[in-house]
């Protein structure tokens, strides 16, 4: 299996090169050159098998001969086994037609443990092989931070950088990356929002002689490996309730683009989707998109759902690639329009190509605690704010499709965002004991402006050490 570039210009290269790459060195994102594709009966023989089994059986769809079925089985079963016993992403009912997914079982309690855990341990086990030290910097609008400081810390031959906005993300999710000791972690706080850390975070990567210096990878879901860990909790849900061979819907709580093109690529696979809703906060920018075929940048509002304060939703150029039809000079000029103008404009075509796969809806912040209250009042269930957006979006479907059946991923735990359930239920959700350790150890981390330049040169520094 071969990865190319969604920009076209640079070499195809094996699934190692660009797990370990993370960004291709023309800007682009890595894509397989080939999609895998699912029988119907292959999918139903998935039914029952163990999450780690149904990992293993997506996964070496994707990666080549480079990577032997034990070390494979073992990388995985490594990712997976501290989640917990028994079914660790149960598909819940909630109401007529309404499941949730609750992927908030994980070491720091949010999505990004299925990935991030994997991640971490196939880099890991390329890095022993080969001997190798990496240098990676990560941008994170709240969970991607904590899942890779969980899954990176204590790592030999890797340097883990973390940039967050100052301000923007809760209290506990700061807290988890904050307040690690590991010597080879190193969280700083951006003055800015989401969009400046991931900005720097690309302009790190297109200096080839920087990235060359200091060994340098990713693993925001800029990294395929990221893509590739989470199709297969779309596998596990869709097979959970869909006995009949029903098409499902799946709303994905969205900021990155990266959660909802995994549900995309499952799709693609052959697993019986229909639609996938791209649920928003007032940051709509994919909304927006769907609505105007122009998908333009604006100032980033801070909201109740922190993770989704993103106007630039990086993953939306993988997509890019197929409503261009593989094209990769359309894909380039539109992202050159998006760097020179802060927009670019779909063609009907390509517009009618987006619409096809994907709905979307957006919540304010009083929507998405009025869903919050809702759920809690009707179902004695508390649900935090970005799947209360997942959740807004199901309604709102199977009011315009009677008899659609919608599965809502629950991406995070409800105690990270205790101030926002406190002010909307005037209780305070139990901190589970992953939680609680944090609180209370004392925070160590940088503060940088969102400079590229002082960004470099305290990497520099650090790994020089």
């Amino acid at each position: 299996m071969l990865y190319l570039s969604t920009r076209g210009q640079s070499p195809s290269i094996s699934f190692k090169e660009a797990v370990l790459a993370g960004l291709a060195t023309d800007g682009g994102l890595y894509i397989p050159v080939t999609c895998p594709n699912v029988s119907s009966e292959e999918i139903r023989n998935f039914n029952g098998l163990s999450y780690i089994d149904l990992s293993f059986r997506i996964m070496r769809k994707f990666i080549g001969p480079e990577l032997s079925d034990t070390n494979l089985s073992d990388i995985v079963h490594a990712s997976y086994c501290g989640f917990g016993v028994g079914d660790f992403c149960p598909t819940e009912p909630v109401e007529k037609n309404q499941y949730l997914l609750e992927l908030f079982h994980g070491p720091t309690l949010a999505f990004k443990d299925f990935a991030m855990q994997f991640i971490g341990n196939l880099f890991e086990f390329y890095l022993k092989a080969g001997s190798e030290k990496l240098t990676i910097v990560t941008a994170t609008s709240g969970d991607t931070g904590a899942a890779a400081v969980e899954a990176f810390k204590g790592k030999e031959g890797v340097e883990l950088f973390v940039l967050f906005p100052q301000g923007r993300i809760s209290k506990l999710q700061r807290l988890q990356m904050t307040t690690v000791s590991h010597s080879n972690v190193h969280p700083i706080a951006i003055e800015g929002d989401f969009d400046d850390c991931q900005r720097m975070v690309k302009t790190l990567f297109g200096d080839n002689q920087f990235k060359c210096r200091v060994s340098l990878s990713a693993v925001n879901s800029i990294n395929w490996a990221r893509i590739l860990a989470q199709i297969v909790y779309f596998f596990k849900s869709v097979l959970d309730i869909n006995l009949s061979g029903d098409r499902i819907n799946v709303a994905v709580p969205t900021g990155n683009f990266g959660d909802v093109y995994s549900g995309y690529i499952a799709k693609k696979m052959g697993l019986p989707i229909n639609k996938l809703l791209i649920a928003t906060n007032k940051n709509d920018i994919l909304k927006r998109t769907m609505e105007t075929g122009i998908y333009e940048k604006k100032d980033v509002i801070p909201s109740v759902a922190p993770s989704m304060d993103i106007q630039i939703s990086s993953n939306f150029e993988r997509l890019l690639l197929d409503l261009c039809e593989g094209n990769s000079r359309d894909v380039c000029m539109l992202m050159n329009d998006l760097t020179d103008n802060d927009a670019f404009k779909l063609s009907k075509k390509r517009l009618d190509r987006f619409k096809k796969d994907f709905y979307s809806c957006s919540g304010t912040d009083e929507q998405l605690k009025e869903e919050i209250s809702y759920i809690y009042k009707n179902h004695d269930r508390i649900i935090c704010p970005h799947t209360a957006a997942g959740i807004i979006g199901a309604r709102k479907f199977i009011n315009e499709r009677p008899g659609s059946k919608v599965i809502t991923l629950a991406t995070a735990h409800p105690s990270k965002f205790r101030d926002t359930i406190g002010d909307t239920l005037g209780i305070e959700p139990d901190i589970p004991a992953r939680l609680q350790k944090v609180l209370g150890l004392a925070e160590n981390y940088d503060f940088l402006p969102a400079k590229t330049d002082l960004l470099k040169e305290f990497i520099t520094a650090k790994v020089q050490h």
